[in-house]
Protein backbone atom coordinates (compact mmCIF):
# COMPACT_ATOMS: atom_id res chain seq x y z
CA UNK A 1 0.00 0.00 0.00
CA UNK A 2 1.33 3.57 -0.89
CA UNK A 3 2.09 5.72 1.57
CA UNK A 4 1.81 9.28 2.31
CA UNK A 5 4.84 11.96 2.84
CA UNK A 6 3.64 12.69 6.34
CA UNK A 7 3.48 9.35 6.97
CA UNK A 8 7.56 8.79 6.16
CA UNK A 9 8.51 12.10 7.10
CA UNK A 10 11.93 11.96 8.10
CA UNK A 11 11.29 15.32 11.05
CA UNK A 12 10.43 15.64 14.11
CA UNK A 13 6.73 16.64 13.65
CA UNK A 14 3.37 15.29 14.31
CA UNK A 15 0.67 15.45 11.88
CA UNK A 16 -2.94 15.37 12.41
CA UNK A 17 -6.22 15.40 10.39
CA UNK A 18 -4.23 13.10 7.72
CA UNK A 19 -1.46 15.15 6.87
CA UNK A 20 -3.41 18.64 6.83
CA UNK A 21 -2.03 20.30 10.17
CA UNK A 22 1.92 20.31 11.26
CA UNK A 23 2.67 20.98 14.01
CA UNK A 24 6.29 20.90 16.20
CA UNK A 25 7.21 17.87 18.51
CA UNK A 26 6.49 20.04 21.41
CA UNK A 27 2.72 20.63 20.21
CA UNK A 28 1.27 19.79 23.53
CA UNK A 29 2.48 23.00 25.08
CA UNK A 30 0.23 24.49 23.16
CA UNK A 31 -2.44 23.23 26.29
CA UNK A 32 -0.48 25.54 28.19
CA UNK A 33 -0.92 28.39 26.05
CA UNK A 34 -4.59 27.83 25.62
CA UNK A 35 -5.11 28.04 29.20
CA UNK A 36 -3.30 30.33 29.65
CA UNK A 37 -5.15 32.36 27.29
CA UNK A 38 -9.00 31.16 27.80
CA UNK A 39 -9.44 30.53 31.81
CA UNK A 40 -8.19 34.27 32.70
CA UNK A 41 -10.84 35.37 30.04
CA UNK A 42 -13.52 33.05 30.94
CA UNK A 43 -12.99 34.70 34.91
CA UNK A 44 -13.02 38.20 33.27
CA UNK A 45 -16.45 37.30 31.48
CA UNK A 46 -17.52 35.47 34.63
CA UNK A 47 -17.03 38.14 37.42
CA UNK A 48 -15.97 41.08 35.68
CA UNK A 49 -17.49 41.85 32.27
CA UNK A 50 -21.00 39.94 33.27
CA UNK A 51 -21.34 42.77 36.09
CA UNK A 52 -20.77 45.19 33.74
CA UNK A 53 -23.67 44.95 31.48
CA UNK A 54 -26.34 47.29 33.53
CA UNK A 55 -23.77 50.15 34.16
CA UNK A 56 -23.75 51.95 31.19
CA UNK A 57 -27.45 51.58 30.22
CA UNK A 58 -27.12 53.97 26.88
CA UNK A 59 -26.71 51.56 23.76
CA UNK A 60 -25.97 48.48 25.46
CA UNK A 61 -22.50 49.48 25.98
CA UNK A 62 -21.91 46.96 28.97
CA UNK A 63 -22.96 44.52 26.76
CA UNK A 64 -19.95 45.55 24.05
CA UNK A 65 -17.67 45.09 26.78
CA UNK A 66 -18.42 41.24 27.41
CA UNK A 67 -18.73 40.50 23.52
CA UNK A 68 -15.19 42.59 22.55
CA UNK A 69 -13.67 40.24 24.87
CA UNK A 70 -15.12 37.18 23.01
CA UNK A 71 -14.24 38.82 20.03
CA UNK A 72 -11.18 39.33 20.75
CA UNK A 73 -9.82 36.11 22.28
CA UNK A 74 -11.42 34.47 19.51
CA UNK A 75 -9.16 36.56 17.04
CA UNK A 76 -5.90 35.83 19.14
CA UNK A 77 -6.22 32.12 19.04
CA UNK A 78 -6.83 32.12 15.48
CA UNK A 79 -3.81 33.65 14.85
CA UNK A 80 -2.73 30.83 17.36
CA UNK A 81 -3.47 28.37 15.36
CA UNK A 82 -2.38 29.76 11.90
CA UNK A 83 1.57 30.13 14.04
CA UNK A 84 1.18 26.58 14.91
CA UNK A 85 -0.65 24.36 12.68
CA UNK A 86 1.16 25.00 9.78
CA UNK A 87 4.28 24.82 7.71
CA UNK A 88 6.51 27.43 8.61
CA UNK A 89 8.27 27.00 5.61
CA UNK A 90 10.81 23.51 5.66
CA UNK A 91 12.79 23.26 2.83
CA UNK A 92 12.40 19.51 1.76
CA UNK A 93 15.09 17.17 1.82
CA UNK A 94 16.87 15.96 -0.77
CA UNK A 95 17.32 12.27 -1.58
CA UNK A 96 20.96 12.31 -3.13
CA UNK A 97 23.93 14.85 -1.90
CA UNK A 98 24.18 17.62 -4.76
CA UNK A 99 26.37 15.74 -7.69
CA UNK A 100 27.04 19.05 -8.88
CA UNK A 101 29.13 20.07 -5.96
CA UNK A 102 30.60 16.34 -5.21
CA UNK A 103 34.80 16.40 -5.04
CA UNK A 104 36.65 13.21 -4.85
CA UNK A 105 39.93 14.27 -2.01
CA UNK A 106 42.79 11.90 -2.38
CA UNK A 107 44.35 13.17 0.78
CA UNK A 108 41.00 11.83 2.92
CA UNK A 109 40.96 7.84 1.54
CA UNK A 110 39.24 4.99 3.20
CA UNK A 111 40.84 1.44 3.04
CA UNK A 112 37.80 -0.58 0.75
CA UNK A 113 38.37 -3.94 -0.31
CA UNK A 114 42.50 -3.67 0.50
CA UNK A 115 42.86 -0.96 -1.06
CA UNK A 116 43.03 2.86 -0.90
CA UNK A 117 40.09 5.24 -2.53
CA UNK A 118 39.41 8.69 -2.77
CA UNK A 119 36.01 9.77 -0.36
CA UNK A 120 33.47 11.94 -1.25
CA UNK A 121 33.58 15.47 -0.02
CA UNK A 122 31.61 18.11 0.04
CA UNK A 123 32.60 22.20 0.33
CA UNK A 124 30.95 22.94 3.57
CA UNK A 125 30.39 26.69 2.79
CA UNK A 126 29.54 28.11 -0.72
CA UNK A 127 29.41 32.20 -1.28
CA UNK A 128 25.67 33.47 -3.00
CA UNK A 129 24.77 36.81 -4.21
CA UNK A 130 22.49 38.96 -1.84
CA UNK A 131 21.25 42.80 -2.93
CA UNK A 132 25.21 42.89 -4.35
CA UNK A 133 26.71 41.54 -1.39
CA UNK A 134 28.46 38.03 -1.18
CA UNK A 135 26.69 35.83 1.46
CA UNK A 136 28.15 32.56 2.62
CA UNK A 137 25.83 29.64 3.41
CA UNK A 138 26.12 26.38 4.77
CA UNK A 139 25.74 22.79 3.98
CA UNK A 140 23.28 20.40 5.80
CA UNK A 141 24.72 17.05 6.18
CA UNK A 142 21.11 16.02 7.73
CA UNK A 143 18.94 17.73 4.48
CA UNK A 144 21.99 17.07 2.38
CA UNK A 145 21.81 20.53 0.73
CA UNK A 146 23.02 24.32 1.02
CA UNK A 147 20.75 26.58 3.10
CA UNK A 148 19.77 29.01 1.05
CA UNK A 149 20.56 32.30 3.13
CA UNK A 150 18.53 33.47 6.52
CA UNK A 151 17.93 29.29 6.34
CA UNK A 152 19.01 27.12 9.32
CA UNK A 153 18.49 24.06 10.68
CA UNK A 154 16.11 23.73 13.65
CA UNK A 155 17.32 21.09 15.46
CA UNK A 156 14.13 20.46 18.02
CA UNK A 157 11.61 19.62 14.54
CA UNK A 158 15.23 18.46 12.28
CA UNK A 159 14.24 20.40 9.71
CA UNK A 160 15.69 23.44 7.31
CA UNK A 161 13.27 26.52 7.53
CA UNK A 162 13.57 29.51 5.39
CA UNK A 163 14.18 32.55 7.18
CA UNK A 164 14.33 30.47 10.60
CA UNK A 165 13.39 33.66 13.08
CA UNK A 166 13.61 30.93 16.23
CA UNK A 167 11.76 27.55 17.60
CA UNK A 168 8.57 28.76 19.85
CA UNK A 169 7.72 26.24 22.62
CA UNK A 170 4.49 28.83 23.88
CA UNK A 171 3.37 27.73 20.40
CA UNK A 172 5.09 24.46 19.65
CA UNK A 173 6.32 25.36 16.58
CA UNK A 174 9.25 26.72 14.29
CA UNK A 175 9.05 30.29 13.58
CA UNK A 176 9.71 31.13 9.95
CA UNK A 177 8.96 32.40 6.47
CA UNK A 178 5.68 31.65 5.94
CA UNK A 179 4.04 31.98 9.75
CA UNK A 180 6.19 34.92 10.98
CA UNK A 181 3.79 37.15 10.15
CA UNK A 182 1.16 35.26 12.30
CA UNK A 183 3.30 34.90 15.25
CA UNK A 184 4.25 38.50 15.32
CA UNK A 185 0.07 39.47 14.81
CA UNK A 186 -0.32 36.97 18.08
CA UNK A 187 1.93 38.47 20.12
CA UNK A 188 0.97 41.78 19.72
CA UNK A 189 -2.67 41.06 19.82
CA UNK A 190 -1.93 38.80 23.13
CA UNK A 191 -0.64 42.20 24.28
CA UNK A 192 -3.84 44.09 23.43
CA UNK A 193 -5.85 41.84 25.21
CA UNK A 194 -3.73 41.99 28.26
CA UNK A 195 -4.06 45.64 27.88
CA UNK A 196 -7.88 45.65 27.39
CA UNK A 197 -8.73 43.10 30.50
CA UNK A 198 -6.41 45.24 32.61
CA UNK A 199 -8.49 48.54 31.88
CA UNK A 200 -11.79 47.19 32.26
CA UNK A 201 -10.96 45.31 35.81
CA UNK A 202 -9.45 48.84 37.21
CA UNK A 203 -12.75 50.37 35.40
CA UNK A 204 -14.81 47.90 37.75
CA UNK A 205 -12.89 48.71 40.47
CA UNK A 206 -13.43 52.49 40.33
CA UNK A 207 -17.23 52.04 39.95
CA UNK A 208 -17.54 49.89 42.86
CA UNK A 209 -15.57 52.55 44.90
CA UNK A 210 -18.23 55.11 43.65
CA UNK A 211 -20.96 52.97 44.54
CA UNK A 212 -20.35 52.01 47.99
CA UNK A 213 -18.74 55.29 48.78
CA UNK A 214 -15.59 53.65 50.07
CA UNK A 215 -11.84 52.69 49.42
CA UNK A 216 -10.04 51.18 47.17
CA UNK A 217 -9.60 48.46 49.80
CA UNK A 218 -12.82 47.64 50.17
CA UNK A 219 -13.63 48.27 46.19
CA UNK A 220 -10.82 44.88 45.79
CA UNK A 221 -12.20 42.94 48.37
CA UNK A 222 -15.77 43.15 46.68
CA UNK A 223 -14.15 41.75 43.39
CA UNK A 224 -10.98 39.72 43.91
CA UNK A 225 -11.27 38.23 40.57
CA UNK A 226 -11.02 41.66 39.33
CA UNK A 227 -7.49 42.14 41.54
CA UNK A 228 -6.39 38.67 40.65
CA UNK A 229 -6.61 39.53 36.59
CA UNK A 230 -5.03 43.17 37.20
CA UNK A 231 -2.34 41.22 38.49
CA UNK A 232 -1.97 38.76 35.88
CA UNK A 233 -2.28 40.82 33.15
CA UNK A 234 0.50 43.10 34.47
CA UNK A 235 2.69 40.10 34.58
CA UNK A 236 1.98 39.17 31.54
CA UNK A 237 2.49 42.42 29.82
CA UNK A 238 6.37 42.15 30.64
CA UNK A 239 7.21 38.84 28.79
CA UNK A 240 4.19 39.50 25.46
CA UNK A 241 5.03 43.48 25.25
CA UNK A 242 8.35 43.21 25.55
CA UNK A 243 8.63 40.48 23.08
CA UNK A 244 6.84 42.85 20.72
CA UNK A 245 8.94 46.04 21.35
CA UNK A 246 11.90 43.66 20.40
CA UNK A 247 10.23 42.14 17.16
CA UNK A 248 8.84 45.64 16.05
CA UNK A 249 12.87 46.52 16.45
CA UNK A 250 13.44 43.23 14.50
CA UNK A 251 11.18 44.05 11.73
CA UNK A 252 12.14 47.74 11.54
CA UNK A 253 15.72 46.72 10.73
CA UNK A 254 14.84 43.08 8.83
CA UNK A 255 15.99 40.96 11.15
CA UNK A 256 15.56 37.37 12.73
CA UNK A 257 15.88 36.73 16.07
CA UNK A 258 19.08 34.28 15.21
CA UNK A 259 20.60 36.63 12.78
CA UNK A 260 20.28 38.91 15.68
CA UNK A 261 22.49 36.93 18.62
CA UNK A 262 24.56 35.30 15.89
CA UNK A 263 25.53 38.73 13.91
CA UNK A 264 25.73 41.00 16.37
CA UNK A 265 28.64 38.41 18.23
CA UNK A 266 29.86 38.05 14.87
CA UNK A 267 30.03 41.90 14.02
CA UNK A 268 28.07 41.12 10.45
CA UNK A 269 26.99 43.54 8.09
CA UNK A 270 22.95 42.90 7.99
CA UNK A 271 22.45 42.79 3.94
CA UNK A 272 18.82 42.59 4.01
CA UNK A 273 17.94 45.87 5.84
CA UNK A 274 16.04 48.05 2.86
CA UNK A 275 15.32 50.63 5.17
CA UNK A 276 12.51 50.95 7.95
CA UNK A 277 9.37 51.48 5.52
CA UNK A 278 9.98 48.78 3.19
CA UNK A 279 10.91 45.98 5.52
CA UNK A 280 7.48 46.38 7.16
CA UNK A 281 5.96 46.16 3.70
CA UNK A 282 8.35 43.13 3.23
CA UNK A 283 6.58 41.37 6.15
CA UNK A 284 2.92 42.55 6.20
CA UNK A 285 2.34 43.53 2.47
CA UNK A 286 3.77 40.49 0.08
CA UNK A 287 1.90 37.33 -0.07
CA UNK A 288 2.43 33.97 1.88
CA UNK A 289 4.62 31.71 -0.67
CA UNK A 290 3.30 28.61 -1.36
CA UNK A 291 4.52 25.33 1.12
CA UNK A 292 7.00 23.35 -0.70
CA UNK A 293 6.20 20.16 0.73
CA UNK A 294 2.29 18.55 -0.36
CA UNK A 295 2.46 15.98 3.06
CA UNK A 296 -0.44 14.44 1.58
CA UNK A 297 1.12 13.49 -1.49
CA UNK A 298 2.06 9.93 -2.10
CA UNK A 299 5.13 8.49 -2.15
CA UNK A 300 7.69 7.97 -5.01
CA UNK A 301 9.52 5.06 -5.08
CA UNK A 302 13.28 6.29 -5.65
CA UNK A 303 15.12 5.09 -8.30
CA UNK A 304 17.97 3.01 -7.31
CA UNK A 305 21.32 4.68 -9.27
CA UNK A 306 24.62 4.37 -9.41
CA UNK A 307 26.29 7.41 -8.60
CA UNK A 308 29.99 6.78 -7.78
CA UNK A 309 30.34 5.85 -11.73
CA UNK A 310 29.06 9.17 -12.80
CA UNK A 311 30.66 11.61 -10.40
CA UNK A 312 34.27 9.43 -11.65
CA UNK A 313 32.81 10.67 -15.48
CA UNK A 314 32.54 14.15 -14.56
CA UNK A 315 36.04 14.86 -13.06
CA UNK A 316 38.59 13.83 -15.08
CA UNK A 317 41.43 14.67 -12.49
CA UNK A 318 39.93 12.56 -10.36
CA UNK A 319 39.79 9.57 -13.09
CA UNK A 320 43.44 9.62 -14.06
CA UNK A 321 44.28 9.36 -10.18
CA UNK A 322 41.80 6.30 -9.61
CA UNK A 323 42.80 4.27 -12.83
CA UNK A 324 46.15 2.93 -11.69
CA UNK A 325 45.03 1.40 -8.53
CA UNK A 326 41.93 -0.29 -10.30
CA UNK A 327 44.74 -1.50 -12.84
CA UNK A 328 46.95 -2.96 -10.10
CA UNK A 329 44.34 -4.71 -8.39
CA UNK A 330 42.79 -6.42 -11.63
CA UNK A 331 42.66 -10.64 -11.82
CA UNK A 332 45.26 -12.74 -11.78
CA UNK A 333 44.94 -14.08 -15.15
CA UNK A 334 44.53 -11.01 -16.56
CA UNK A 335 47.30 -9.82 -14.93
CA UNK A 336 49.55 -12.19 -16.25
CA UNK A 337 48.56 -11.99 -19.62
CA UNK A 338 49.34 -8.58 -19.44
CA UNK A 339 52.61 -9.05 -18.72
CA UNK A 340 52.80 -11.22 -21.48
CA UNK A 341 51.64 -8.99 -23.87
CA UNK A 342 54.13 -6.30 -23.29
CA UNK A 343 56.33 -8.04 -24.80
CA UNK A 344 57.24 -7.35 -28.80
CA UNK A 345 58.35 -10.27 -30.26
CA UNK A 346 55.75 -12.98 -30.65
CA UNK A 347 57.90 -15.77 -30.82
CA UNK A 348 58.88 -15.12 -27.25
CA UNK A 349 55.05 -14.57 -26.69
CA UNK A 350 54.64 -17.79 -27.80
CA UNK A 351 58.02 -19.47 -25.96
CA UNK A 352 56.21 -17.95 -23.15
CA UNK A 353 52.79 -19.52 -23.50
CA UNK A 354 54.44 -22.86 -24.50
CA UNK A 355 56.37 -22.91 -21.13
CA UNK A 356 53.09 -21.67 -19.12
CA UNK A 357 51.64 -24.78 -20.72
CA UNK A 358 53.91 -27.14 -19.53
CA UNK A 359 54.24 -25.60 -16.06
CA UNK A 360 57.49 -25.53 -16.76
CA UNK A 361 60.31 -22.91 -16.79
CA UNK A 362 60.94 -20.86 -19.96
CA UNK A 363 63.39 -22.91 -22.75
CA UNK A 364 65.43 -20.40 -24.05
CA UNK A 365 66.69 -18.52 -21.10
CA UNK A 366 69.53 -16.46 -22.92
CA UNK A 367 67.04 -15.13 -25.32
CA UNK A 368 65.07 -13.64 -22.38
CA UNK A 369 68.57 -12.12 -20.99
CA UNK A 370 69.53 -10.44 -24.26
CA UNK A 371 65.98 -8.83 -24.48
CA UNK A 372 66.14 -7.39 -20.93
CA UNK A 373 69.76 -6.20 -22.03
CA UNK A 374 68.85 -4.53 -24.91
CA UNK A 375 67.72 -1.17 -23.60
CA UNK A 376 63.98 -2.18 -23.26
CA UNK A 377 61.98 -2.28 -20.17
CA UNK A 378 60.86 -5.38 -18.35
CA UNK A 379 57.74 -6.35 -17.22
CA UNK A 380 57.40 -6.03 -13.59
CA UNK A 381 57.05 -9.90 -11.85
CA UNK A 382 55.68 -10.75 -8.49
CA UNK A 383 58.30 -13.11 -6.60
CA UNK A 384 55.29 -15.76 -5.90
CA UNK A 385 55.23 -18.43 -8.65
CA UNK A 386 51.71 -18.58 -10.52
CA UNK A 387 50.34 -21.54 -11.49
CA UNK A 388 48.09 -20.97 -14.76
CA UNK A 389 45.53 -23.56 -16.05
CA UNK A 390 45.58 -22.51 -19.92
CA UNK A 391 47.79 -25.93 -20.54
CA UNK A 392 45.23 -28.08 -18.84
CA UNK A 393 42.09 -26.65 -20.31
CA UNK A 394 41.04 -25.53 -23.45
CA UNK A 395 39.17 -22.50 -22.98
CA UNK A 396 41.13 -18.78 -22.91
CA UNK A 397 38.63 -17.26 -19.88
CA UNK A 398 40.14 -13.34 -19.57
CA UNK A 399 39.84 -10.00 -18.68
CA UNK A 400 38.26 -7.63 -21.19
CA UNK A 401 41.15 -5.13 -20.15
CA UNK A 402 43.32 -7.53 -21.67
CA UNK A 403 41.29 -8.35 -24.74
CA UNK A 404 41.89 -4.88 -25.78
CA UNK A 405 45.27 -5.10 -26.01
CA UNK A 406 46.02 -5.53 -30.11
CA UNK A 407 49.10 -7.87 -29.26
CA UNK A 408 47.59 -10.47 -27.28
CA UNK A 409 45.02 -10.71 -29.74
CA UNK A 410 47.42 -11.44 -33.00
CA UNK A 411 49.24 -13.85 -30.73
CA UNK A 412 45.99 -15.56 -30.01
CA UNK A 413 45.32 -15.64 -34.10
CA UNK A 414 48.74 -17.16 -34.97
CA UNK A 415 48.14 -19.97 -32.50
CA UNK A 416 45.05 -20.87 -33.22
CA UNK A 417 46.44 -20.86 -37.00
CA UNK A 418 49.15 -22.65 -36.18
Amino acid sequence: MAKRVYEVWKGSNKFIFGGRLIFGPDARSLLVTLSLIIVPVIIFCIFVARHLRHEFSSDNAGYAILVVAIVFTAYVLLLLFLTSARDPGIIPRNAHPPEEEMRYDSSASAEIGGRQTPSLQFPRTKDMMVNGIPVRVKYCDTCMLYRPPRCSHCSICNNCVERFDHHCPWVGQCIGLRNYRYFFMFVASSTLLCIYVFAICALYIKLLMHDHHGTVWKAMKESPASVILMGYCFISLWFVGGLTGFHLYLIGTNQTTYENFRHRADNRINVHNRGCVSNFLEVFCTEVKPSKNNFRALVQEEVQRTTLPTMREADPEDLSMDRRPKVEDDLDIGEDLLKISQRRNFEELEEDIRSRGSNGPPHNTSEVDSYIGSGHRAPTIRSETRHSSWGRSGSWDVAAEVLSNPNVTESRSNNAQK
